[in-house]
């Protein structure tokens, strides 16, 4: 960007050699949720964002974390929390082409974690597979970055899947788990930790660590311009709900029921 370049060329192979790396993660989720029931449309909206440090399997990830978010507003409440995750994770998968690492990696973890090994053992596995023997077409090792690329896109995404799956829904085990894993880990615990808590919600996050947390969100530790710099979440989520509302009633032709607290959404396959 110093140079002149603005997003999608910032993620251009020819001008960011670190197009694979896992900056897309994290800040990108959100558009998930801004458009509940509807990853195509949250695709659409993260597009740019992911674009702006992003290119191919990074990007193809940072689209599958997206349509997580999507689809958990659109949970069977008759399933457990596992099997939920678990189909949401299936579903949004099919995003990852097929002759990428990335959806070689999904199939990878997912056959580890039906196998009933351990996750440790599976944490083993795959690095032998990607960071040493550079398998599925992972090649990062090869390029001699620092800490051989612990913080590339890649192999974050399978490190994060060993935290999805053996966690099994249960938060705290997630955490832990994605925590011990190792490599760029404050960001699949991020990734995860956000999601189930949207699932479970305020409540069932307190109800987890049998305690309450502060409301309160100081995101100038590290952003900087807001107009806030000491935010909390009510906050937040009220604005939130003011673009999932102008979304549904501008762009999907949806509605919003103010007096049984609903919305009323076209629904549209993945793409």
């Amino acid at each position: 960007m110093k140079k002149g370049y603005l997003p999608p060329e910032t993620s251009d192979p020819k001008l960011n050699e670190h197009y694979e790396m896992i900056d897309a993660q994290l800040t990108t989720e959100i558009f998930g949720l801004f458009a509940p029931g509807r990853p195509d449309i949250a695709l659409e909206m993260a597009k740019l964002p992911i674009l702006t440090t992003a290119r191919y399997n990074a990007k193809w990830i940072s689209d599958f974390y997206v349509s997580m978010y999507s689809l958990s507003a659109t949970l069977d409440l008759s399933r457990d929390i596992k099997e939920n995750i678990f189909l949401i994770a299936d579903q949004s998968s099919n995003l990852l082409p097929d002759s990428s690492y990335s959806s070689k990696m999904y199939e990878f973890v997912r056959g580890q974690y039906e196998s009933g090994i351990t996750w440790e053992e599976a944490r083993d596995n795959i690095y032998e597979r990607y960071q040493v023997n550079s398998e599925d077409g992972y090649d990062i090792t090869s390029k001699n970055l620092y800490c051989n690329g612990c913080f590339a896109a890649g192999i974050n995404f399978a490190a994060s899947l060993i935290s999805l799956f053996w966690g099994e829904g249960d938060l705290k085990e997630t955490i832990k788990i994605g925590t011990l894993t190792g490599w760029d880990s404050d960001n699949p615990t991020s990734t995860w930790g956000g999601l189930i808590g949207f699932i479970i919600g305020k409540e069932g996050v307190e109800r987890e660590f049998d305690r309450s947390f502060s409301e309160k969100y100081f995101i100038h530790r590290t952003r900087q311009n807001f107009k806030r710099d000491v935010d909390d979440f009510e906050n937040m989520s009220n604005n939130g709900i003011k673009i999932i509302n102008r979304m549904i009633e501008n762009d999907l032709n949806g509605r919003y029921d103010k007096e049984n607290q609903l919305w009323y959404i076209p629904t549209s396959l993945l793409p």
